[in-house]
């Protein structure tokens, strides 16, 4: 208002001096007559008075235009009731605007009310989102369109098997065990493609092998576009699958061939008594070994038939409780002239000592039994006579499997060479085998005895060398 008043009092002060100037100058050069002069000078001052009251009036009503406007925003606001303004329209107008202002704090008042609802709402909502990517229980591992993770829950963490929180890292750092993987998130970062439950295939810091699920689509950002990767771990899954796999192509494979391994054996029993009666003729040396390796080769022969009958027509299943300490115990006993003459060790270890006398499986003890000595057997054949290291271990636990039933697990782990990565898939296969005597039925018939078990026996490699059998069971209900 200040600032207005001076600005108005300065035009009126530039205008008086006009005037005053205009003036000097009319009185200078007008004609020196009286008659001329006065008439002149007159019109001049009226002129300039009816020009400053005008000034003055247009001032006035300058300077009062925002009292005036106050005055009828006052009058037309709703706050106080005109029967009870003041008779006075300054104090009426001073009420008002203070009426205005109590109104405007109280609404500052409500939108901070409304401004702290609305950041506790997104702070909630904040919580919210991070609760449930913390309970997703798949791995969930987000990445901006640079490539850095934004987002790493649990699980994810988990099967990435990285300490800390892992958030800011570079995509080839992060996934720097799962280089696959890494590519599709950049793939999909380049170029916005969705990948659908990608299998990749990994190798533990234990030294296990791991199967993971993917599935990698693009995120729109604010700026740009990122990508969203989901981890399941299939291990289980896949290997369950071929087991089932591996289970419906032996049965197949079973029926199929025995009716021909029948006619083997047949053949072979002839053959055997043919062998008998030439090393009861009366033949010379040559003869003789020739006719002793040929009996040979015919009891081998038989014993391999026989092996494959086995498997090709499976028993039905004498199920009983029998103690898992015991069976092994029986199992050691049997191949201690085996292991003593290859100087192998066999060592039994349990995972909780207190309870391996009371770890109970529902079996057939005579079936059961042929498995596992088939399984320690060629974990003895397997370590080479050179080898510095010359165990094989076997460990076995109770607990609980992935459906909360409960189960016996057994490892059995040789010092040997371990199995060639193009056998790993086929080594349940009849007559795949990697011994230069072997037949390849007893692996073929411990899978097959173990999964009418109910159970599942793998095959892997171990991180330090040699070749791990891991045989899982149900476990009995009466097992402590």
């Amino acid at each position: 208002m200040s600032r207005r008043t001076t600005f108005g009092a300065s035009l009126l002060t530039v205008f008086f001096i006009l005037a005053a100037t205009f003036a000097v100058f009319l009185y200078a050069y007008a004609p020196a007559t009286p008659n001329v002069r006065g008439p002149i000078l007159l019109s001049a001052f009226v002129i300039i008075l009816i020009a400053s009251l005008l000034c003055i009036l247009f001032f006035l009503r300058w300077m009062l235009r925002p009292y005036r406007q106050l005055v009828g925003e006052a009058e037309r606001a709703p706050v106080t009731s005109h029967a009870h303004k003041s008779q006075d329209e300054a104090q009426f107008v001073l009420e008002t605007f203070q009426s205005i202002v109590a109104q405007l704090q109280a609404q500052q008042k409500e939108l901070e009310r409304l401004s702290e609802q609305a950041s506790q709402r997104a702070d909630s909502a904040e919580r919210f989102s991070e609760r449930i990517v913390a309970s997703v229980p798949s791995g969930l591992i987000a990445f901006d369109g640079t490539g850095h993770s934004l987002v790493i829950n649990g699980p994810g963490r988990a099967l990435l098997e990285i300490e800390g929180e892992g958030v800011g890292q570079p995509v080839k750092e992060l996934l720097r065990s799962l280089p696959q993987l890494a590519d599709i998130v950049e793939t999909c970062l380049q170029t916005g493609m969705l990948f659908r439950r990608e299998e990749i295939q990994t190798i533990s810091e234990s030294g296990t092998a791991r199967r993971l699920g993917a599935t990698v689509a693009p995120i729109d950002l604010t700026s740009e576009r990122g990508a969203l990767c989901l981890l399941t771990d299939i291990t289980e899954v896949t290997q369950l699958r071929e087991q089932v796999a591996l289970k419906r192509n032996l049965e197949s494979l079973g029926e199929m061939s025995a009716g021909l391994a029948h006619e083997f054996k047949n053949a072979i029993a002839t053959l055997h008594g043919y062998a008998q009666l030439l090393q009861n003729l009366d033949l010379d040396n040559a003869g003789r070994s020739a006719t002793s390796s040929l009996l040979n080769e015919v009891r081998n022969l038989s014993e391999m038939v026989t092996s494959f009958l086995n498997f090709a027509r499976p028993q039905p299943l004498q199920l009983e409780e029998i103690s898992l300490a015991e069976l092994l115990e029986g199992c050691a006993l049997e191949l201690k002239p085996l292991y003593d003459t290859q100087r192998i060790a066999l060592r039994m270890e349990a995972v909780s000592t207190n309870q391996a006398r009371q770890i109970v499986i529902h079996a057939d003890e005579r079936m059961l039994r042929q498995a596992l000595l088939n399984l320690l057997r060629n974990g003895a054949e397997a370590i080479p006579e050179n080898a510095i290291e010359r165990q094989v271990v076997v460990t076995y636990s109770s607990g609980q499997d992935a459906g909360g039933n409960s189960s016996v697990v057994l490892e059995i782990k040789d010092t040997g060479t371990g199995i060639p990565a193009t056998d790993l898939q086929r080594i349940f296969f009849p007559f795949v085998t990697t011994k230069a005597n072997g037949h390849g039925i007893g692996l073929a018939l411990a899978h097959r005895v173990i999964t009418e078990h109910g159970g599942t026996l793998t095959a892997a490699n171990g991180k330090e060398g040699g070749a791990v059998f891991t045989i899982r069971l149900p476990a009995s209900p009466l097992a402590g």
